[in-house]
C-alpha cells in the first residue's frame, strides 16, 4: 500500500518574520563570514540561515519564480541538480495531457512547469525532508498535486494507475558520488523499467546529460521517438529524450538554444549520414553553428540544408557569399588577413577552432586586449591554417 504524506512540512521555525527579515538582510553577506558567527536565534543554527541565503541566491538566476514570500530552500546539492525555470519551462510547451507524474521530483522545478498542462499531477520523492519543502512551496504558490514519499521502484511495483505522461530524470552520480553518464549506470537503470514504464504510460520522458552520445543512446534504448537537445544561451544544459511502445521508423531531433534569439533546426535522426558537404575557402560570410546544434554532430547536414560550404572536414565552421536568414548560429562578416596586419593592444574577442594554439596562447602571442565588438578567428581551411578579422 503507498503511503501519502498528509502533513509534510515540519520547517515552521523559518519562517519566523524575525528569522526572514535576518535573511534577506543578509543575502550580500559573505557567507564564510557568517557562518562563523553565532545564530541570533536560539531555533535555528547559522548553517539552516546560510542555507536559505544560498538558496535565494540561486533561485534569483536559476528560478526566478520562487523569489516569493514563505518559500523554502533545500541542501546546495538539491538546488545544483535542479533544471532551470528557463529549460523546465520550454519543456512544458511540448507536454500535454490530463494524468502527470514526476518519478523522481527532487526540488520539484520541471514538475512545477511540466504539470502545467495537467489536471491530475503525482510527485514521487525518496528523500521525505526535501518532499516537505516542495509540499509547502507548492502551496504557497498555489498548486495542488500528490506528494508520495517513495523510492521509485517501489512506486512502480505497487502502482496500479496509468498515466498520459511519465517523467523522470535520472540521477548521474554513481554510490562514490562520480558522474556516470551510460543508461545502465543511471539510478534509476533505465534498461531495466523501461518496459514496466511503458507499462502505464504511452510516452515517457527522461531528462539526460548533456554529454551522452546520442548514438550510444540511439542503440541502446529502444523506443526513443524525439530527442531534444537544450542549450541556454549556447551551454548545452540537457539531453530529452521521448519514448514510445510503438515502433517508429525516424526518430525526430531539435536543437534549441534559449535565450539567444538564434533559429531552432529540426532534423531526422541518420540523415547526418546521408548527407553531403562543398568546401570553399572563406567567403564573405563565416557561419558558426551554436553549441546545440554540434552537440547533434549534424556536420554536413548544416552545410546541405543552409547551402553553405565547409571551410574544413573538422573545423565545423562554414561559408558563403551571402548572408542566410534563420541560421542556428553566429553569422559574422568577415575577411582573410595576415598575422603581420595585427597590432598589439587592439582589442578583440578571440575564437580559435582547429587551430594549434588556444585564445589565452593567441592574446599573448600577439599582445591583444579580450573584449570590445570586434572579433578574430584564428582557424583552418583545407588550404591551411588562416585568420578572419570582422568587417
Amino acid at each position: 500500500m503507498i503511503i501519502r504524506i498528509k502533513k509534510l512540512f515540519v520547517g515552521d521555525k523559518l519562517l519566523n518574520k524575525d528569522i526572514q527579515n535576518y535573511i534577506n538582510a543578509n543575502l550580500n553577506t559573505d557567507l564564510h563570514s557568517l557562518l562563523l558567527k553565532k545564530s541570533p536565534f536560539p531555533e535555528v543554527s547559522m548553517q539552516e540561515i546560510v542555507q536559505q541565503i544560498k538558496g535565494k541566491q540561486v533561485a534569483e538566476r536559476k528560478f526566478p519564480f520562487l523569489l516569493k514570500d514563505g518559500i523554502i530552500f533545500p541542501p546546495q546539492l538539491n538546488l545544483e541538480q535542479s533544471s532551470s525555470e528557463k529549460t523546465a519551462l520550454y519543456k512544458s510547451g511540448i507536454l500535454k495531457g490530463k494524468k502527470f507524474i514526476d518519478l523522481t521530483s527532487g526540488f520539484g522545478i520541471d514538475a512545477y512547469y511540466l504539470s502545467q498542462n495537467f489536471e491530475d499531477i503525482t510527485l514521487i520523492e525518496q528523500n521525505e525532508e526535501l518532499l516537505k519543502i516542495v509540499e509547502h512551496n507548492w502551496n504557497i504558490l498555489g498548486r495542488k498535486a500528490r506528494f508520495i514519499n517513495h523510492k521509485l521502484e517501489d512506486f512502480l511495483n505497487q502502482n496500479q494507475e496509468n498515466f498520459d505522461i511519465i517523467y523522470l530524470d535520472p540521477a548521474r552520480r554513481d554510490q562514490n558520488k562520480n558522474k556516470v553518464f551510460l543508461l545502465e549506470d543511471l539510478s534509476p537503470n533505465i534498461l531495466e523499467i523501461r518496459e514496466k514504464l511503458l507499462s502505464i504510460s504511452g510516452q515517457v520522458v527522461i531528462k539526460l546529460s548533456p554529454l551522452i552520445d546520442l548514438k550510444y543512446l540511439v542503440s541502446a534504448l529502444p523506443g526513443i521517438f524525439r530527442i531534444e537537445i537544450i542549450a541556454v544561451k549556447n551551454d548545452v544544459k540537457e539531453v530529452v529524450i521521448f519514448l514510445s511502445d510503438e515502433k517508429l521508423e525516424k526518430i525526430s531531433c531539435h536543437c534549441v538554444n534559449l535565450e539567444s534569439g538564434e533559429t531552432d533546426f529540426s532534423f531526422r535522426f541518420g540523415e547526418e549520414e546521408e548527407a553531403v558537404s562543398d568546401y570553399s575557402e572563406p567567403e564573405k560570410f563565416i557561419y558558426i553553428p551554436n553549441n546545440s546544434v554540434l552537440k547533434a554532430g549534424v556536420f554536413n547536414l548544416i552545410s546541405e540544408k543552409m547551402g553553405l560550404k565547409k571551410l574544413h572536414p573538422n573545423t565545423h565552421f562554414y561559408t558563403a557569399s551571402e548572408r542566410r536568414d534563420h541560421f542556428p548560429g553566429r553569422v559574422f562578416e568577415m575577411e582573410v588577413i595576415d598575422s603581420k596586419s595585427i597590432k598589439k593592444k587592439e582589442q578583440f574577442n578571440i575564437i580559435s577552432k582547429n587551430y594549434p594554439l588556444k585564445p589565452e596562447e593567441l592574446k599573448k602571442k600577439y599582445g591583444l586586449k579580450d573584449g570590445g565588438e570586434r572579433y578574430l578567428i584564428f582557424t583552418q581551411s583545407k588550404k591551411g591554417k588562416i585568420i578572419l578579422k570582422s568587417v
